[in-house]
């Protein structure tokens, strides 16, 4: 493929390169194609990932083109950690150990504001990234533009490092192994195999409460679903543990006793290495746009995304084929009236949490369900008979 943007020359004699992304799951998702062109572009390079917890956990003992995860400290703007303040000793400590190990520096996380100082402070010879107007500017940059495709935008990104695309949507592999626990996970839970059956997950939460669908839609879509038979799963961390019980519970009410479907909560329950694992055995998700959604994707499972309009800009799939969107034109908030369109570091966010998504209606997205399983191969099945072959059952 082409690069994206203003493409420059390739930097010579790079050895080891440093990626910094850090923010949540979906943040990571969106970088990983940028890192998969630097893979390509520098093949004898070594790939460190400036990131997470959540990214190491995700990461460990798993083929990607990363080679190593080092977890940022805390520090405003790059990494942050709800009631833990940035310990400027732990900083200090943190960009001495990594000063001048690379040779490229590549910035994925925002605008600069924060990131780029962090980044120049590791002394890398060559550095690129973004900057928003009153950002410290790298070596080579782009400006950042609040409305871009996040995967596109890092791109563009390592564009500037002389690498082109490879692919577009991030790829996260998953073993047989993997499936196989998965199934067997649900196997147990609903007391049955899964041969023949449709697997259905389902994710309602979102970071922004704003970016939520009603629970009660997602509980309606599980009931439509389990009274075709089919095995809905709720996933989510902790956060969304009130949620996946009310869904698991309403859903269970409204198919009813006869239901030929069934649900299993586990919200709460999945550790994140054990989440790509149960999605990829999934037939399709069906999630508000967060982290779990876009990890469906990065595992080849068929989704359908109920997305604010102006969030597809920014992080709905590129595809329709394996994926849908449905989307809320909201543009002025439901409470205040204020306009939510102008969003970014600069805009005023009024102090109200509606759901942005709520006129999105469930028949539209039974009907996508409906359709990507009609063109779906039956991988479920199929991975539930190799499980209890693996089991020796």
């Amino acid at each position: 493929m082409f690069p994206i943007g203003q493409a420059q020359p390739a930097f010579e004699d790079v050895r080891e390169i440093a990626v910094l992304r850090g923010g949540g799951l979906g943040d990571l998702l969106f970088a990983m194609p940028a890192i998969d062109a630097l893979a390509a572009a520098y093949p004898e390079a070594r790939i460190t990932l400036l990131g997470t917890p959540m990214a190491a956990a995700l990461l460990a003992d798993r083929p990607s083109s990363i080679d190593a995860v080092e977890v940022l400290p805390v520090v405003p703007g790059v990494r942050e950690v709800a009631g833990q303040e940035s310990d400027p000793a732990e900083v200090d400590a943190f960009t001495a150990r990594l000063h001048g190990r690379f040779d490229l520096a590549v910035q994925v996380h925002g605008g600069g504001r924060n990131s780029n100082p962090f980044l120049l402070r590791l002394g890398a010879r060559h550095t690129v990234g973004t900057a928003t107007e009153d950002a410290e500017v790298l070596e080579r940059w782009v400006r950042y533009v609040y409305y871009q495709h996040e995967v596109l935008r890092a791109l563009e990104v390592a564009g500037l490092a002389g690498a082109a695309p490879v692919v577009l949507d991030p790829v996260v592999h998953v073993s047989d192994d993997e499936r196989a626990a998965a199934v067997a996970r649900i196997e147990d839970a609903i007391g049955a195999p899964l041969a023949g059956r449709r697997v259905v997950a389902v994710h309602p939460g979102a970071t922004d409460p704003r970016r939520r669908w009603p629970e009660e839609r997602f509980a309606a879509v599980a009931a439509a679903r389990m009274a075709q038979g089919d095995v809905v799963i709720v996933v989510g961390d902790e956060s969304d543990r009130e949620a996946a019980i009310t869904i698991a519970r309403s859903a269970t009410d409204i198919a009813g006793p006869d239901s030929p479907g069934q649900i299993v909560d586990l919200a709460g329950v999945l550790g994140l290495g054990e989440l790509p694992g149960t999605l990829a055995i999934a037939d399709v998700m069906v999630a508000d746009d967060s982290g779990p959604r876009h990890l469906a994707v990065a595992v080849g499972t068929r989704t359908v995304g109920i997305f604010w309009f102006g969030n597809v800009v920014n992080a709905a799939p590129f595809d329709r084929g394996r994926h849908r969107v449905e989307m809320s034109f909201t543009t002025h908030c439901p409470v205040c009236g204020v306009d939510v369109t102008q969003v970014g570091w600069t805009a005023e966010r009024c102090e109200h949490d509606p759901s942005f998504v709520a006129e999105v209606g469930v028949e539209v997205v039974l009907a996508d369900v409906a359709d990507l399983l009609a063109t779906a191969p039956d991988h479920a099945a199929a991975v539930s008979a190799a499980a209890r072959a693996t089991r020796g059952g």
